[in-house]
């Protein structure tokens, strides 16, 4: 079977931008008829032809996540361990070429943190790092989650992509999934926003995924950074990322997260709006396209926008997050990765999740050890 480069390589982004925008209303109707749908309906459902059936794709999607998932939310929280970073990100607060503090939290500062995660009540953490091999590598990180491991269930990590061999040292120390987001599929918009570093190679980032499979990773998660690029293409390419690796790795487990461009220090500007209308529209297409697909939305959102989206198609969740290093005990003044924008405590979420009829869930669904 050919390797995802390969078949990425077989495609052309303005003609993939044509044919969505293409897409027409026999298109989209043609797709919402379907019971099992195909990329070329995924782009139908994210063109703007669809705009108009939001209604009819929100109440199937409604449908097909309680279907798969029943009336229930996953909860996870993330925890910053180092903002030390050697890449430079044109959006991104830790980028190398922002002259802010750096820190990197020792064994005792990690426990601290981990043991006032886990007070809230948290059984599913996500350990987060900027990019940096010299610090923050993988003897680091396997000690890491070496601590974590005796606390939680499940245990996720978004650090520098790494090799299949590191990826397996990392599971066996005990990393359930690894979030890697290629933020933009746009070959040359790319290279203008990762101009040095490691992160610059496209191809090494773009083949991490195939690499994780490799290992026998539990989980993977997918996104792209909305807003750098077009984010109907961008969607199409990481659907398209989704359906090569499922077919592959068909014993994975994926997800999809929606990040957008947030403020942070260094402040690169949107390049495109995705509004709150757009991202509904994103995610009901994706429950459409796949039903056994966990969609991932973080604090980045706004209050209102993640009490309307648990009906809609959302089963992931996390909360009271901070995006700096000892963010929540050890040093709260430390440099955001960038701004959250619905701050609610652990508790106030949990309390929004089951007014609506939902469970909160802090364990992962299907694996516990």
């Amino acid at each position: 079977m050919q390797t995802f480069t390969e078949l990425f390589d077989t495609y052309n982004w303005d003609e993939v931008k044509k044919s969505i925008y293409n897409k027409t209303i026999v298109d989209v109707e043609r797709a919402l008829s379907k019971t099992k749908r195909d990329l070329e309906d995924f782009k139908a459902l994210i063109s703007p032809a669809a705009e108009t059936y939001l209604e009819q794709m929100a109440q199937m999607s409604h449908q097909l996540t309680q279907k798969r998932f029943g009336k229930t939310v996953q909860m996870y929280i993330p925890m910053y361990l180092s903002n030390e970073c050697q890449n430079i990100c044109t959006y991104c607060g830790f980028s190398f070429t922002n002259k802010i503090p750096r820190r990197t939290l020792t064994d005792a500062e990690i426990l601290k943190e981990i043991q006032h995660i886990k007070s809230l009540g948290y059984d599913h953490i996500l350990l987060v790092t900027g990019e940096a091999n010299q610090t923050v590598g993988v003897d680091y990180l396997e000690n890491a989650v070496k601590l974590a491991r005796p606390y939680f269930s499940h245990i996720s990590i978004e650090v520098q992509p790494l090799d299949q061999n590191e990826y397996e040292r990392l599971i066996k120390a005990g990393v359930n999934t690894v979030l890697v987001y290629q933020e933009t599929y746009h070959k040359d918009d790319y290279k203008i926003h990762h101009p040095k570093g490691k992160k610059s190679n496209f191809d090494y980032r773009l083949e991490t995924p195939d690499r994780l499979g490799k290992a026998e990773i539990y989980k993977i998660g997918l996104g792209a950074l909305l807003g750098l690029e077009d984010w109907r293409t961008d969607s199409f390419f990481t659907a398209l990322h989704l359906n090569y690796l499922e077919k592959k790795y068909w014993q994975t487990k994926y997800s999809i997260s929606f990040p957008r461009l947030r403020p942070h220090a260094g402040g690169l500007e949107p390049k495109v709006e995705v509004t709150d209308k757009n991202l509904v529209q994103l995610i009901c297409a994706y429950r459409l396209l796949n039903e056994e697909l966990e969609l991932s939305i973080s604090t980045r959102e706004s209050e209102k926008f993640r009490n309307n989206i648990i009906k809609l198609g959302a089963t992931t969740f996390s909360a009271e997050s901070k995006t700096n290093p000892g963010g929540y005990v050890v040093d709260p003044q430390s440099l955001e990765q960038f701004e959250i924008s619905d701050d609610r405590p652990t508790i106030l979420i949990d309390k929004m999740i089951r007014e609506q009829g939902y469970e909160p869930v802090y364990k992962d669904w299907e694996k516990s050890y």
